[in-house]
């Protein structure tokens, strides 16, 4: 109940209490509990995003209720003296207590074997929401009803809601759907799985085969960390995979003025250096987690701050995506805008009742240029007489086959023998790369990433929940969830994935697109993408992709990171000047800042030894701090020429000192655990299974 004196019946059968005029129409269940309201100081946001808005009332004659939240509590509260009725007397209120009591019992959300019954609970739900003076989904000028989340009172007096999945966390539809739902899911999630090893072994000086081998494990640690994390971690149906948050100081340690001086194959050594500094700093976000820090980290961690950092990670790579599709710039050009066209102008087309453009925009892309390349490619386009692709440039001596060279080795699709080369079987093993090194330095470095890290799956923990759960989850559901990150992390060090493991980003758009929020189907695909990381020639396949076409699938996935990430404001309020400045200022200094870092001490002739595109990652060895600590200057000229820290660090400071509301911020409100484990609901989307929850119970900041 919103307040103890309830408010004035409606004047006629079937009528609506309207509100007020110049108040929002009451927020949804997570807007309640943040305090949201979409319309504040003059500022609207207009937006379609399934938040509430505003529109016009005629005014009222009955009792006008005074919907503004409380933001301590999260529950509107009513204003007695509004027209200066004096209050009900008690025998009118009991018997208005009397006829709500024998109204049937709302049910507040699916059962959990799969049937479709909500839709049957839609009109007793709204009942009561009437009752409390919550007005009709309002109509726009076409007369569709705006995207309003259907909501029933829970037992704490808090609004819960029907969401429009087409399975929900705790759904099992049956196997075989269950098992296409689960692997569409990863296909269409296929860009960032595999991006990334793609791009450090190279820039490592491995081979196809080792790129293949590399791939493979990826695929493999994908799998098992996602199955560990459904389990045992938040719950959620959040697909694990190499964070590209750990792209950036990757590649700053590959780079690093004492590997620039080795001479052959430097793969090993330098994935040893890679996996001693990633387990370090899993470590450390394992610890963070499981210690409860993460509980008191969570205080300074909102959506204005989420927002300029995610996005801060998809614009730091602008100087990799395009100069190197421009090697073959048909096929490069020709990828990006056959995706564009998929995701975009072909999104509302259903074929069999799926999206099919707009979930598999990626993979089909790939596919279809994949097949134009091998046409171009057998059809002799890009055969040059007397020249061969596999003579090192060095030792070229003709003009004519200097200057198509590139063309050749960029454009054809059997310059790679990572298919021929690669085993059927293959099973990863920990160290198969040999015994980690450490550094101090280098681990420090992904310390500080891994912060970054688990900010990121903050965002990602809550907007999920908003889709699939009933309630968004505790913060010990979070720590529980941050430390497991931080495990599977360091066994992905041992395995030798060369980069860490999170939450991908991604999986929120996925999930929101394909209806699909089941638990068992992203354990299902987890299993089927095991299997798959076991047969080495589906990673010699994936090795094969030529690098135009990996930089192009970069530039829409990169692109589309940034947008997830400016996404979450969403959740704030978005018009509010007071986040405009911080969000703009946080991603200006995140781009000029590291510039100035990536620049300093470079002259426009000098001779760099690595390529144009690697350049901001050389920093530790002319960064403008030199002290006398040769470590020092690493890590500081490291960490300050990344993006993504600067627009954390910048984001973190004016967020929590400059003043704003709960709900200008969009302040993150979890689950509290008390009401969490009074709720059977919440209790079954997020308790341990296994009774793992009952032996660790005493374990307070990492459970319910």
């Amino acid at each position: 109940m919103a307040s103890s004196d309830p408010p004035k019946r409606p004047t006629r059968p079937g009528s609506w209490t309207p509100a007020p005029e110049s108040a929002a129409m009451p927020p949804s269940s997570w807007a309640k509990r943040t305090g949201f309201r979409p319309k504040f100081s003059g500022e609207t946001n207009a937006s379609n995003s399934g938040q509430i808005t505003s529109q016009p009332q005629p005014p009222s004659k009955s009792r006008e209720v005074d919907t503004t939240p409380d933001l301590e509590v999260g529950r509107p509260r009513v204003d007695k003296s509004s027209n200066g009725e004096p209050a009900k007397p008690p025998a009118d209120r009991e018997k208005e207590e009397r006829k709500k009591e024998l109204k049937p019992p709302v049910k507040k959300r699916r059962d959990s074997n799969g049937d479709k019954n909500s839709r049957e609970n839609v009109l007793p739900a709204m009942a009561p929401i009437a009752e409390e003076g919550i007005r009709r989904p309002a109509r726009n000028q076409e007369g569709d009803a705006v995207d309003v989340l259907q909501r029933t009172v829970g037992d704490d007096g808090f609004l819960s809601r029907h969401t429009n999945m087409k399975f929900e966390l705790r759904d099992t539809p049956g196997l075989v759907p269950v098992g296409l739902y689960g692997f569409q899911h990863y296909l269409s999630m296929l860009g960032s799985l595999i991006l990334i090893p793609l791009i450090i072994v190279p820039a490592m000086g491995g081979t196809y085969e080792e790129t293949a081998n590399v791939i493979s494990t990826t695929l493999f640690m994908s799998g098992v960390t996602t199955l560990l994390h459904t389990s045992f971690g938040s719950r959620l149906p959040l697909i694990q995979g190499p964070s590209f948050v750990y792209l950036a100081p990757a590649l700053a340690i590959i780079n690093s003025p004492e590997f620039l001086q080795l001479n052959g194959n430097n793969f090993k050594h330098i994935m040893k250096e890679l996996q001693g500094a990633v387990i370090i700093g899993s470590a450390f976000q394992a610890f963070l987690g499981y210690s409860g820090l993460m509980t008191i980290f969570l205080r300074v961690i909102n959506p204005v701050v989420v927002s300029p950092t995610i996005a801060a990670v998809g614009l730091s790579f602008y100087s990799y995506g395009f100069p190197r599709l421009g090697a073959c710039v048909e096929l490069g050009a020709m990828q990006i805008l056959i995706v564009v066209i998929f995701s975009l102008y072909l999104r509302k087309v259903s074929v069999l009742d799926h999206r099919v453009f707009l979930i598999y925009a990626v993979p089909l892309g790939l596919a279809i240029t994949w097949g134009m390349a091998f046409l171009l490619t057998e059809a002799g386009v890009y055969n040059y007489k007397g020249c061969d692709v596999n003579v090192p440039a060095s030792n070229i001596i003709s003009d004519h086959c200097r200057k198509h060279v590139s063309r050749m080795k960029y454009c054809r699709v059997d310059t790679s023998d990572a298919l021929r080369s690669s085993p059927w079987f293959r099973f990863p093993y920990p160290l198969q790369w040999g015994m980690p090194v450490f550094h101090w330095k280098m681990a420090l470095v992904m310390c500080v990433v891994s912060i970054i890290s688990s900010a990121d799956s903050v965002g990602s923990y809550h907007a999920s929940s908003l889709l699939v759960a009933s309630r968004p989850p505790t913060p010990g559901v979070v720590s529980r969830g941050i430390g497991l990150e931080g495990l599977s992390s360091v066994l992905a060090g041992l395995l030798g994935t060369g980069t860490g493991f999170s939450t991908l980003t991604e999986n929120i758009h996925t999930i929101a697109v394909t209806k699909m929020g089941s638990r068992r189907a992203v354990e299902l695909g987890a299993c089927i993408l095991i299997i798959l990381s076991f047969i080495g020639k589906v990673g010699g396949f994936i090795a094969s992709i030529p690098e135009v076409m990996v930089a192009a699938l970069l530039c829409f996935i990169w692109a589309m990171l940034t947008a997830l990430g400016l996404s979450n404001l969403r959740y704030s309020e978005a018009g509010s000047s007071r986040n405009i400045i911080i969000v703009g200022l946080s991603l200006f200094l995140s781009l000029s800042i590291p510039a100035y870092f990536q620049q300093y001490g470079i002259s426009p002739n000098t001779n760099l030894s690595v390529p144009s595109y690697f350049q901001p990652y050389i920093v530790a060895s002319h960064g403008p701090i030199r002290t006398k600590f040769g470590g020092l200057n690493y890590v500081l000229n490291t960490l300050l020429s990344f993006n993504m820290v600067i627009a954390f660090i910048v984001a973190v400071i004016l967020d929590n000192t400059v003043p704003g509301s709960r709900q200008e911020r969009g302040v993150y409100v979890w689950s509290e655990p008390e009401a969490a484990r009074r709720e059977p609901a919440v209790c079954k989307d997020y308790e341990l299974p296994y009774r793992v929850g009952k032996v660790f119970r005493w374990v307070k900041w990492v459970g319910m």
